[in-house]
């Protein structure tokens, strides 16, 4: 019962932390002014004058290397940590990280037979 009791004052807490945090942020956020200058509502407020439109679509294929990116980078994450320790786990942890490896490869060969990855 005391397990319930405390998972239940965490999920309590955690909701009256998460709608404290949102009404501190109404409380104190700044307030336009009606009459504001012509300077305070462009996009860039550096001193810069914008070119072109500041809303401009991106093409799906930069998120898709993007996912690659972060894809290839847990891989590093997950592998690095493995590499340190790797005479301690002997064969059968080399055997699963080159399992690992290879069904990252087969995903990576999957999208290069596809051309996800092809700028056209």
């Amino acid at each position: 019962m005391t397990a319930w009791l405390s998972a239940l004052s965490f999920l309590v807490v955690s909701t009256l932390v998460g709608a404290g945090m949102l009404v501190a942020a109404r409380i104190l956020r700044v307030r336009a002014r009606a009459a504001a200058s012509e300077l305070k509502t462009r996009t860039y407020e550096c001193g810069e004058e914008p070119a072109g439109m500041a809303w401009m679509q991106f093409h799906a294929r930069y998120y898709v290397v993007a996912l690659f990116f972060v894809v290839f980078d847990v891989e590093a994450v997950f592998l690095f940590p493995w590499a340190v320790v790797l005479r301690e786990l002997g064969v059968g942890a080399f055997i699963a990280a080159v399992g690992f490896v290879l069904v990252l490869m087969l995903g990576w060969l999957y999208a290069l037979k596809k051309e996800a990855l092809q700028w056209q």
